[in-house]
């Protein structure tokens, strides 16, 4: 597959680096040669300094031999003129990254007949994310798939959770009545993802993601040593889109919102959008307001300002008032590994979510879905079996699968199964797969 990607931003480069692992003929244009040079220094790619509106550089690379056109530069104007003209030069498919998702529920305006396929939404995504993250509280991470018959869900064990000090065979055997799959182990102070195997020991601090069914979601909470927190008082920090979508997300499923604003006429306008929301003009690092708003009784408190540091100190001074939940919006992708150390429950990256809600648009394989794990360079994938798919031919035990992947549970006929040894996988099943990114070509050749 031929790819090319407009902008060598976070977004850019994030993609890059997912491509890198897989044999695609991938170019990456951008006018910062800087930021090209490094590309070229750590990744698989061919790099263009230019201007991806140019019709001529897109001749010279060959855009009417493209299957897809990826347009993540930080103006959404440009990603629209590059895909319409990418379009227009003969690529087969394009994505438009855009900062207004507005776009994305409009049925009045045929963006494909402009030349844009697909239209991914940042700041969207992260809002949606942002929910999820409070309706499963205790957690600092979850995916749901297929609306939730299966999902992965990741936390940091205290000492509090029983687990602690148990291998996984152990811990099956301590909690034989509760169905789940721990996918995935990150050691604190240890950059190499664990994929656990029996004699894998829990430890302390040790981020884990476990892959659980709808019916035993009620059970893990003992299993990690929290409870299931009750979120309905929630603090915003920020007026900025995504502020605004999340509060308009909440209230809609009956949350209490406050949202913050330190600029007065952004406030008051906010004020106008927002009729279920209580919009408050002020500088939310400030203690004294606050108190005022009566911190100590908010459930959660999301910081979603323009400003990484600002948003991680203002959740840890809310998380020393006592808030359950603390959730806070970064630019900078290394915040997300030192997440765990800094003591906030979630750290979200827009650019990261965007980049891999777009990586599903190019995968080989018959892939349902796809989503990002933060802290971990590595994918969830889900699969539908097709017909003499490899994968069919043996039980799991059997199968040879790569260690550095993982089966994270079946969806047969509507129903969440286990995947452990003795199964088989069969035509039509919808397979869950963690995958570090050296194993994914071999798990895609699997299902095909």
């Amino acid at each position: 597959m031929k790819i090319i990607i407009a902008g060598a931003g976070d977004v850019g480069f994030h993609l890059a680096k997912l491509l890198s692992y897989e044999s695609q003929d991938t170019y990456i244009i951008d006018f910062d040669g800087e930021k090209l040079n490094y590309l070229n220094n750590h990744l698989d790619v061919i790099t263009k300094k230019g201007d991806a509106t140019s019709i001529k550089l897109l001749k010279e690379i060959g855009i009417d031999s493209a299957d897809l056109l990826i347009a993540v530069t930080d103006s959404q104007n440009t990603n629209f003129t590059i895909s319409v003209i990418g379009k227009s030069l003969g690529v087969k498919k394009t994505i438009a990254r855009i900062d207004n998702p507005e776009f994305l529920h409009n049925c009045e305006v045929d963006f494909q007949k402009f030349g844009l396929d697909f239209m991914i939404s940042p700041q969207e995504l992260a809002a949606n994310e942002i929910k999820m993250l409070l309706n499963q509280s205790s957690f600092n991470d979850t995916v749901e798939f297929e609306n939730g018959l299966f999902n992965v869900m990741g936390t940091a064990l205290t000492y509090k959770s029983p687990l602690v000090d148990l291998t996984v065979k152990e811990a099956k055997q301590k909690f034989p009545s509760v169905d789940f799959i721990t996918i995935a182990i990150k050691r604190e102070n240890v950059a190499q993802t664990i994929i656990p195997r029996g004699d894998t020991t829990y430890k302390v601090d040790d981020q884990v993601y476990f892959s659980v069914p709808n019916y035993s979601m009620k059970d893990l909470h003992p299993i990690i040593g929290s409870k299931q927190a009750t979120i309905k008082n929630v603090t915003i920090l920020g007026g900025s889109s995504i502020g605004e979508k999340t509060a308009r997300n909440l209230c809609k499923d009956n949350f209490k919102v406050k949202l913050i604003e330190k600029n007065r006429e952004k406030a008051e306008l906010l004020a106008e959008e927002l009729s279920n929301t209580l919009v408050i003009n002020g500088d939310g690092r400030d203690l004294e307001l606050l108190e005022e708003e009566n911190i100590r009784e908010t459930d959660a408190f999301i910081a979603v300002t323009g400003n990484s540091e600002t948003n991680i100190m203002s959740c840890l001074v809310a998380k020393s008032k006592g808030v359950k939940k603390t959730i806070a919006l970064v630019e900078n992708m290394d915040y997300i590994d030192i997440s765990q150390t800094i003591g906030i429950q979630s750290l979200i990256n827009k650019k990261l979510i965007a980049a891999s809600n777009i990586f599903k648009h190019i995968r080989k394989g018959e892939i349902l879905e796809l989503a990002n794990l933060h802290n971990i360079d590595a994918e969830v994938f889900e699969f539908e079996v097709k017909a003499n798919a490899k994968v069919t031919e043996k039980p799991i035990r059997d199968l040879r699968f790569p260690r550095e992947a993982v089966f994270g549970g079946i969806i047969r006929d509507g129903k969440a199964l286990m995947s452990f040894g003795d199964m088989q996988i069969q035509n039509g099943d919808k397979v869950i797969v963690f995958c570090l990114p050296e194993a994914i070509s071999t798990v895609e050749r699997l299902f095909k």
